[in-house]
């Protein structure tokens, strides 16, 4: 497989930049990309080093590397075009025809995509992904009233991690509650599930998929069991039907893709300034 080396440039964390490229790489699945992200290339003098470095990376892979930038500065973004990348410039490419179509000059301020910019949005952030660690995993059963969706599933089917993402990117309240063996027998805390019905999603997997990630936590154990998995997947499954909980196969999903189908199929808003 072919390796190009990647940078993602830019004068604060580089998260945009990484986002964007990443999307746009992803539709090249038959190249192997190295990624290096050189964040806070706030003045020349950073901007001298960058470009020396891409140069040198050149001269070791024998090929010109590709240069994602969010740079905002002109001054800078003029300094690290000149060297050898494949220089793909975001703000170049959208910022001047904004300005164009709003009949306005931008204010070409640095960190404003990630910054606080609605400190009461960024609290709320905050206080729900306090929440949702504080419900995680059926604790705190008494909270689910403040919850604004709770997640359901077998265990290693992404609640967790999507119930965190959701809170800190969307200022969602999410608590989560696993589907374990003794819960399908004993019918446990399943049972007071149905009065907040209105809030329950699914989340399920293939179990081949699943006796994959768990035999990397647990291996050879029963946990991770291809009868276990296979018993506990069709249990959860079966009960979403029941319930008439909608549910989502996570199998092939990252945890942004599943944050952003829960919150398109339950409607609830994204608490962001973004």
């Amino acid at each position: 497989m072919s390796q190009r080396t990647v940078f993602f440039v830019s004068d604060h964390s580089g998260v945009t930049a990484e986002t964007l490229g990443h999307s746009l790489m992803t539709q090249f699945d038959s190249l192997d990309f190295r990624k290096v992200t050189v964040p806070f290339v706030s003045d020349l003098d950073k901007a001298r080093q960058t470009v020396r470095m891409i140069n040198l990376t050149e001269d070791a892979d024998g090929v010109r590397p590709i240069v994602f930038s969010t740079l905002v500065k002109q001054e800078i973004r003029d300094i690290v075009r000149e060297s050898s990348g494949f220089f793909l410039d975001f703000f170049d490419s959208f910022l001047a025809p904004l300005e164009k179509e709003l009949d306005m000059t931008s204010a070409l301020a640095t960190g404003r995509a990630h910054g606080i910019t609605d400190a009461q949005l960024y609290d709320l952030r905050i206080e729900a992904t306090n929440f949702a660690l504080t419900h995680d995993d059926g604790t705190n059963l008494g909270g689910y009233d403040q919850a604004d969706v709770i997640l359901v599933g077998v265990s290693r089917s992404g609640k967790t991690p999507t119930c965190l993402y959701l809170a800190l990117q969307y200022g969602v309240y999410a608590a989560n509650f696993p589907l374990t063996e003794d819960e399908f027998e004993s019918r446990g805390h399943i049972s007071t599930l149905p009065k907040h019905r209105a809030r329950l999603f699914g989340l399920t997997i293939e179990p081949m998929r699943l006796e994959e990630i768990r035999g990397e936590r647990r291996p050879g154990s029963q946990y991770a069991s291809s009868q276990q998995v296979g018993f506990e997947v069709r249990q959860a499954e079966a009960l979403f039907r029941k319930l008439g909980i909608p549910h989502l196969d996570t199998t092939r999903m990252s945890i942004e893709e599943i944050a952003s189908r829960i919150l398109d199929e339950t409607g609830l808003e994204r608490r962001t300034s973004q």
